[in-house]
């Protein structure tokens, strides 16, 4: 039975603490983690009033090297980057124990960190090597993925159900629309770039775990 799990570790013992002590008013959401063995390539939305000062932050940091921008998005823009150390955690839990990071958030504080477990003993070895290896953490939720009646049944975090639900019932998907992105991004005190993002991604988690294409041998 998989788990879901939410986690804060401190930005110090993860990634991107010197970039976070230079730009502190920064905020990361992670998009999305491409793995090649040992070597994580994180494409990440940042939001902050200066993206110059990140970026020099960023070039900086002995966490991250090959900095790219990717695209940009009025008060936001894309980065792609190689994690180079201080993520052992997020390399064990992709190429050792196979857990899915369904959202990483990061601030001058903390990362927060929403994963899905294949089941309680994945969980337990990925707490196990975090103790091993002196990465603290402070387990924030934790619940199986049982009830076909809940979000976290089809992987979604707890970020985009709020965000889809706010959408909703705001008129967001009807025709024509009843509240726009910033509307709604207000009401979540949050960019309208992370609440896209959210949407988006939280749109893509439900379909791909309610709509399934069936090949032609199984109409047979």
């Amino acid at each position: 039975m998989s788990v879901f799990a939410e986690f804060h570790i401190p930005t110090e013992v993860l990634a991107l603490e010197q970039t976070f002590e230079n730009a502190p008013e920064t905020v990361i959401e992670v998009e999305r983690v491409v793995a090649a063995t040992d070597i994580l390539t994180p494409y990440f939305w940042v939001s902050t009033s200066d993206l110059d000062r990140f970026e020099e932050a960023a070039k900086a940091d002995t966490s991250v090297e090959n900095l790219e921008q990717v695209d940009t998005f009025e008060d936001a823009a894309l980065y792609r980057a190689n994690w180079t150390e201080n993520v052992e955690s997020i390399v064990y839990a992709y190429t050792n124990i196979g857990a899915l990071i369904l959202e990483a958030t990061g601030s001058a504080d903390v990362w927060e960190l929403q994963m899905r477990f294949d089941d309680h003993d994945r969980l337990r070895q990925f707490q196990e090597y975090c103790v091993e290896h002196g990465l603290p953490y402070d387990l924030q939720r934790l619940h199986d993925i049982s009830n076909p009646k809940t979000s976290s049944q089809y992987d979604l975090t707890d970020k985009q159900h709020t965000a889809l639900m706010t959408a909703w019932e705001a008129g967001y998907f009807e025709t024509p629309r009843e509240a726009t992105l910033e509307d709604l991004a207000s009401d979540l005190e949050i960019s309208q770039q992370a609440l896209s993002n959210r949407v988006r991604r939280g749109l893509n988690t439900l379909i791909s775990n309610t709509l399934r294409v069936r090949s032609p041998e199984d109409e047979n």
